[in-house]
């Protein structure tokens, strides 16, 4: 289909079990994924952005199927990653490409640059040995690196070098599909500026879709065309990164915004305070996730989950704040599915 979107992923769900004793008896479960839905189009960027602890890295590696999920779907090109053999997930992930967090534990030590980057190419059958030092070189230099630098090792280069090699190494074997997880977390200031541009950069060049998973909102705005919020498991709010920032509705993602520092001193913002810490996913609060500590928290936030809907036009919300906005829309019991407005 032509207005199939690469990526779409429905009612994606993670537990994991908590087991005790000697013999690891089962004792309960931890929900870090719990029923999300969303899809990306062929070269958007989606953000997705949470505390730390809302499920945001479990979520990128069960795309990838690094890990297998507990229920739901992800459809790459139109088919369930979760029901290919090991053998076609290997040929498909080719096309569905990682950036880590941290840009030296990501790299082998032992290694040379070169090395590190030729293996992609080898584990798929790419081409002779030359070709793939072609390749190597050729990527390095797309990167803002030098051929030279091949024939080093990542402790011989900076952080902001060693995040370019990564990202160098998810390119080797032309991805569709690359999941950034906190790509510039561990960089400093100047340098993650760099290194975003890089990705919009080779977004632009390579036709690229992005998943970019981060906690820095600022981050997030400059770079994705939506944006994802996540609590706790879920996501609450989800539109065009504009409206987001301009028109925030949910109050976990008013009180997100309202902590990004404004360089104007003499310019105030009104801030939405959010207290305790975020509750265990091993026993989340009933109905409402966020009730426990929402300031607008009402009656039916405590016992009854609200589902994610489109209150306005593209942009997605799940709380009880704006059920009569639905209802007043005409839209059958408050309610319009996201799974159903790809």
């Amino acid at each position: 289909m032509k207005d199939q979107p690469l990526l779409q992923v429905t009612n994606l769900k993670k537990e994991f079990p908590i087991r005790e004793g000697v013999f690891g008896r089962k004792s309960g479960t931890i929900q870090a994924v719990n029923g999300i839905s969303f899809s990306v189009k062929k070269g958007e960027t989606l953000g997705i952005v949470g505390e730390s602890g809302c499920g945001k890295s479990t979520t990128g590696k069960l795309l990838l199927r690094l890990m297998e999920p507990t229920d739901g779907e992800v459809l790459f090109e139109g088919e369930n990653i979760f029901g290919f053999s090991q053998d076609k997930m290997r040929k498909t992930r080719r096309y569905m490409q990682m950036v880590f967090q941290d840009p030296y534990a990501s790299l082998n030590p032992r290694h040379t640059v070169g090395k590190i980057l030729e293996e992609p190419l080898i584990v798929h059958g790419i081409g002779d040995r030359v070709e793939r030092q072609k390749k190597v070189k050729e990527i390095l230099e797309v990167v803002g690196l030098r051929p030279e630098h091949a024939k080093r090792y990542p402790h011989q280069f900076s952080g902001g070098q060693r995040q370019r090699i990564g990202i160098a190494r998810a390119l080797m074997t032309n991805p569709k599909l690359i999941v950034a997880d906190e790509p510039v977390s561990a960089l400093d200031v100047s340098i993650q500026s760099q290194i975003l541009n890089l990705l919009k950069d080779l977004q632009e060049e390579f036709q690229l879709t992005y998943i970019f998973i981060s906690h820095d909102l600022g981050v997030v705005r400059h770079i994705s065309d939506r944006v994802a919020v996540m609590y706790l498991g879920h996501i609450v709010e989800m539109t065009d990164s504009d409206k987001l920032y301009s028109q925030p509705l949910h109050p976990y993602t008013e009180a997100l915004l309202g902590a990004v520092p404004i360089a104007d001193p003499e310019k105030e913002r009104e801030m939405i305070v959010i207290r305790g810490d975020i509750p265990s996913p091993a026993n989340p609060p009933t109905g409402c996730v966020f009730h426990t500590r929402c300031p607008l928290s009402m009656e039916i936030c405590k016992k009854v989950k609200p589902e994610i809907s489109e209150v306005k036009t593209g942009h997605y919300v799940a709380c009880h704040l704006y059920s009569e906005i639905r209802s007043e829309e005409g839209q059958e019991d408050g309610v319009a599915s996201l799974t159903n407005k790809f």
